[in-house]
């Protein structure tokens, strides 16, 4: 009785816009910069006043952390297990900016136990509540455990770049996720592109594949620039969008954030018809576990 009330309250709070936004970002393949396009996409956010959390999901080689100069003491499995409390793994980032370490030991849902479980609920629905965006970092590729949570939240940023391989590979895993899925929302976007049009013809081709083959439709963020800023900052531990706010690939980010916010904008006020992502995170993970 208390589960049923419990979705119904979400469902609610979802409907009215209250709930944050739990976007998942992903990429075929490694090395097409998905993590330092989170990290700096969350803070360009929050410096817009969001308040934005990150979930780093590449276990066993999350970088966030050291992406944005941080040492994780702790991480997402400590607090699984009973370890340490929520706020104890949530740290500190830029602009209010918070992050979470995943960790390592979390790839099989069956070996989780039943209060790990309800903890996994209980962190994402506070979370939901008290940030306007939950951004879920994952890693490249796809396992068992990261597509039973990527097909229960509703919008998927897909991260590609003009490589052959890498544009084959964002296909494959939207293809993966549509056909389990098919009212999942994706934003496209490629990285480390060398000239506008490049961007615009790797972008363009992805979208009419989807079309074609699937009739799905996907929603164009834009491109990046390849730029030597996005090196410098990695070396010094410090988010271009912070030690290079006038680089090429800073501005054209803002640019791309003020897109994707007025999309979302859009979206608030059109009628949902899907599931609650908790609802849903709860029907997928119960039902891998029965």
């Amino acid at each position: 009785m208390r589960d049923q009330a419990e979705k119904l309250r979400l469902k609610m709070l979802e409907s009215q816009g209250i709930l944050g936004r739990a976007i998942a970002v992903v990429s075929g393949k490694g090395g097409v910069g998905k993590s330092n396009f989170t990290t700096n996409f969350a803070i360009t956010l929050a410096k817009l006043g969001k308040k934005v959390v990150i979930l780093d999901m590449d276990i066993g080689m999350g970088n966030i952390n050291i992406l944005i100069g941080k040492t994780a003491s702790s991480n997402l499995k400590d607090y699984l297990v009973g370890d340490v409390l929520l706020e104890d793994v949530m740290l500190d980032g830029p602009f209010d900016l918070k992050y979470i370490a995943g960790g390592s030991g979390m790839s099989s849902v069956m070996e989780w136990t039943e209060e790990m479980f309800d903890s996994l609920i209980q962190a994402f629905e506070h979370l939901q509540k008290n940030f306007d965006y939950i951004l879920f970092d994952m890693g490249a590729g796809a396992s068992n455990w990261t597509i039973d949570l990527l097909t229960s939240i509703d919008e998927i940023m897909v991260i590609t770049t003009a490589e052959p391989t890498s544009i084959t590979d964002a296909y494959s895993m939207m293809k993966y996720i549509h056909l389990r899925d098919q009212q999942k929302t994706f934003y496209l976007l490629c990285n480390r592109v060398i000239s506008p049009e490049e961007g615009q013809e790797t972008l363009g081709r992805l979208r009419n594949t989807m079309m074609k083959f699937l009739s799905k439709d996907v929603i164009v963020l834009g491109s990046l620039p390849e730029d030597l800023s996005v090196r410098k900052a990695v070396r010094e531990q410090v988010p271009f969008s912070i030690s290079y706010p006038n680089a090429p690939i800073t501005k054209t980010l803002q640019t791309i954030v003020d897109r994707f916010i007025h999309q979302q904008m859009e979206e608030v006020h059109a009628p949902i018809h899907h599931q609650p992502f908790l609802s849903k995170l709860r029907r997928i993970f119960s039902k891998g576990r029965d």
